[in-house]
């Protein structure tokens, strides 16, 4: 019974042991590596092969020094260049001291190929690849507009070539996979994370590209109505994304059917916790199809007036005339009832209401109203004004003018105050007047005192 037992705990612990002396054993043989490496430095050519290359690093450190302020100089008159071309040229001056490294230290590696044994510029080939792969990330990775993102692309593209030049990623490999996870049947290993970051970066990257030039040829296209613009943008950009996301795990390895589980969970979530999310999405999705509101659209819900500004997979952007952003749910504009003031045209009429006296000339006041309301900027000819008489008043005969407008966007108050004023301009030059309310107060004497009466 004993030896049972002793068989069944090394059976157990055996898979718990091993992992751990294997990284244990593979950071030893690469401690052992750089110690050798550490220890190479002391030879005498070596050492020769470090003093040129502080030279050569002291000589890029001057040219620096030297060219640098007359490269700024030169850039400061390049004003009427484009603005990445700038930011470009910006960070090339930040690194001329490295750029000068590579420039100086190239041309030695390859003199002393040429003129001493190879062995004796090995030291100066790495310098000088680390150098030229560090330049060249530095580079490359200013593509990502994203800071965190292109930091930490950068530092990792940094480390993997000083690997890949110093021969060590078959050991670094091996360590970062030997550090890993069981969960049920899956292995999560650091190794496969690394891997599953870099190739997700990479599809993401594509996808994005993609998705803006795809995007842009949309916009383009006039003959699809904004809405299903919209609509197809968000399409293709799930399609790509998703592809991305389940291609890019595919391809490091990671067994997609552990995700049933979190899909189910997420469902789960979906059914209780996210009903109004849902909810928005469908509707935005419906807002879509339909084409009930689209970016542009002049809207009215409740005290919100305003314009489109975007169509979100939540929300849908209103920006009214006096600055602010409403961010409306799709769910209102389903539910509610939403004036929308370009829906089928651009055409809008609006109403305004005075009176004149009763001395007036009713039938000179319309033409005059007609007249000063179509010499006011922003007011349709094609939809000519008319002006009615709705009723009388107490003190005054009461008018309608109706008039066209088709930028709504342009506002609504501003246009009526504008007619308002040819009106008043317009009365004041044909001495029409506008009454207002007059009451007559008369001061009665003490109700008690008796009338008199003569005799």
């Amino acid at each position: 019974m004993e030896n049972e037992t002793a068989v069944t705990s090394a059976v157990t612990t055996e898979p718990l042991v091993a992992p751990a002396q294997q990284a244990h054993e593979i950071a030893l043989t690469l401690w052992e590596q750089l110690h050798g490496f550490s220890l190479g430095l002391l030879r005498p050519w070596n050492a020769y092969q470090i003093a040129i290359l502080l030279a050569v690093f002291v000589a890029a450190h001057l040219l620096r020094h030297f060219l640098g302020p007359r490269v700024h100089a030169w850039m400061r008159t390049r004003e009427g260049w484009p603005k990445w071309r700038m930011r470009f040229l910006v960070m090339l001056h930040r690194r001329l001291r490295l750029i000068f490294f590579v420039l100086l230290c190239w041309p030695t590696y390859w003199v002393m190929q040429e003129t001493t044994w190879p062995s004796r510029s090995y030291l100066i080939g790495i310098v000088a690849s680390l150098a030229l792969a560090w330049l060249v990330i530095a580079i490359v990775t200013r593509l990502i507009a994203n800071g965190f993102l292109r930091g930490l692309v950068r530092y990792a593209g940094w480390i993997w070539a000083t690997l890949i030049i110093l021969n060590l990623t078959g050991p670094a490999q091996e360590l970062l996979d030997s550090l890993a996870l069981h969960i049920g049947e899956t292995r999560l290993s650091v190794w496969m994370v690394v891997q599953a970051v870099f190739v997700l970066g990479a599809l993401f990257f594509i996808a994005r590209i993609v998705s803006r030039t795809a995007t842009g040829q949309i916009r383009k296209n006039e003959e699809i109505s904004p809405s299903m613009q919209v609509l197809a943008v968000k399409f293709l950009q799930v399609l790509l994304y998703g592809a991305a996301f389940f291609i890019g795990l595919r391809a490091v390895g990671f067994d997609l059917t552990g995700l049933a589980f979190l899909s189910g969970a997420i469902g789960l979530g979906l059914g209780f916790g996210l009903q109004k999310v849902v909810s928005n999405l469908v509707s935005g999705v419906i807002i879509l199809l339909d084409k009930s509101i689209k970016p542009g659209d002049v809207i009215s819900l409740g005290d919100t007036f305003g314009w489109i500004n975007s169509l979100g997979a939540r929300y849908v952007s209103v920006v009214t005339r006096d600055g602010r952003e409403y961010l409306i749910p799709n769910e209102d504009l389903i539910t509610g009832q939403v004036v929308n003031w370009s829906h089928s045209n651009d055409f809008v009429r609006l109403d305004i209401y005075f009176g004149t006296a009763y001395g007036d000339d009713p039938h000179l006041v319309r033409k005059i109203a007609v007249e000063a309301a179509a010499g006011v900027e922003r007011v349709l000819s094609m939809k000519a004004p008319v002006c009615h008489i709705v009723g009388f008043g107490d003190s005054s005969v009461d008018y309608i003018l109706r008039f066209w407008i088709r930028d709504p966007t342009g506002g609504l108050t501003n246009i009526r105050g504008n007619v308002y004023l040819a009106l008043w301009d317009a009365f004041q030059a044909h001495d029409i007047s506008i009454p207002f309310p007059q009451r007559e107060l008369r001061m009665l004497g003490d109700a008690h005192e008796a009338p008199t009466t003569k005799s």
